[in-house]
């Protein structure tokens, strides 16, 4: 599959810089090369300077991953997780329906 530039282009200059930040840190190793030049080009637009990826990628802490490398996503947002359960699926938020492993971000520990 062709990756589009413009759309990924348009997509990197939507995204916040935090978003950014993470997929030039934590997701880099699954990026494709020229998504990555825009993601680097476009934090450096942003004035957002190496100490400050490197302290971003120290925040996150410790991330978890699959056996082959590859970052397990929040099911609740795209952030990188860092605590995976089983929990419940359930239907409109309220009845559940079958249990199911559930990821979670930082922000999504209490849910």
């Amino acid at each position: 599959m062709e990756m589009n530039l413009e759309r990924v282009r348009t997509n990197v200059e939507q995204a916040t810089t935090e978003d950014l930040l993470d997929r030039a840190t934590i997701y880099r190793h699954e990026m494709e090369p020229d998504a990555l030049d825009l993601i680097d080009r476009e934090l450096a637009r942003r004035n957002v300077t190496q100490h400050v990826v490197e302290e971003h990628l120290a925040d996150r802490g410790d991330v978890l991953s699959r056996a082959d490398g590859t970052i397990v996503v929040c099911s609740f947002c795209h952030r990188p997780a860092i605590e995976s359960a089983i929990g419940w699926h359930r239907l409109f938020g309220k009845v559940p329906l079958f249990p199911r492993l559930i990821s979670r971000c930082e922000l999504h520990l209490e849910e």
